[in-house]
């Protein structure tokens, strides 16, 4: 039987194909946490370690199915969601815009981007008390907390995809006598897309921590306020419990942005795909 010319080839299609298996990613990345939450219970019924402050994941499980048994969890995960989502949808928009200004044109770039990456070096936490007295303690203040977290990587992403397009490819589309609006839709946008994505999951990765900031500094509904009454009443199970709730969310939501905007970069062979 004649050896196969490529060895690494044949060790690597296997795996290929068990990774291609429907599912076989999503519960590969699963192994991490169920071996760190199945070490950590044994742990805690073994006696060697207490479980008070890190209480075991099957208390935590436990209190993750009595508020969603009561409706408790729904009511929290839909309010932070509704915040998660309205801020992100006004962040993102004016990231995309303000970015596509910067990074076309000179003279606002020069105007803008000084005074943008000032303020971009304000602590989240800086803007609460302002936000505070102009807007209140509602939901305006909340969203216009998570916007901003969101509008700065938003931002920077795209401006600095535009500007970090090849030079080369743009003198093309000159030769090709393009006009500006043909330039921007067959030369500017497909190269900007990719890194406009990773910024839009960049964005959106911040939304969820500066509504988490938002809603610990006031509100009555909410998984940061979920948090919050944890710490108040001493209910480690609770603080865990809303903690997983934020990443699972956070996960599903990140899921979705990656499938929503996959069709955008189809275009792109790369070589992820073959690794």
């Amino acid at each position: 039987m004649e050896a196969s010319p490529h060895p690494g080839l044949a060790v690597a299609a296997p795996r290929a194909r068990a990774a291609g298996l429907p599912g076989g990613r999503a519960l590969l990345g699963l192994v991490l946490p169920l071996a760190l939450a199945l070490g950590w219970e044994a742990a805690v019924r073994a006696g060697l370690a207490q479980g008070r402050l890190v209480p075991p994941p099957s208390r935590v499980l436990g209190t993750l199915w009595g508020l969603a048994a009561t409706g408790e969890l729904w009511v929290h995960v839909t309010a932070s969601l509704v915040r998660v989502a309205t801020g992100f949808g006004f962040g993102a928009l004016a990231g995309i815009a303000v970015g596509a200004l910067t990074g076309t044109l000179p003279l606002a770039r020069r105007l803008l981007d000084p005074s943008l990456q000032a303020l971009r070096a304000i602590p989240s936490i800086a803007w609460v008390p302002l936000f505070i007295l102009w807007f209140g303690i509602f939901e305006t203040s909340k969203v216009t907390l998570i916007a901003v977290g969101v509008f700065f990587p938003v931002y920077l992403g795209v401006a600095g995809a535009i500007a970090s397009v090849d030079r080369k490819l743009v003198e093309v589309g000159r030769v090709f006598r393009l006009t500006r609006p043909a330039l921007a839709r067959r030369i500017l946008l497909p190269a900007v897309l990719p890194a406009a994505v990773v910024a839009l999951r960049t964005g959106l990765g911040l939304g969820f921590m500066f509504v988490a900031a938002a809603e610990l500094l006031g509100a009555s509904e909410g998984l940061g306020y979920l948090l919050l009454d944890g710490q108040q009443l001493g209910k480690p199970d609770q603080i865990v419990a809303a903690i997983i709730a934020f990443a699972v969310l956070g996960k599903l939501c990140d899921a979705v942005l990656v499938a929503l905007t996959r069709p955008l970069a189809r275009w792109q062979d790369t070589a992820r795909e073959t690794l």
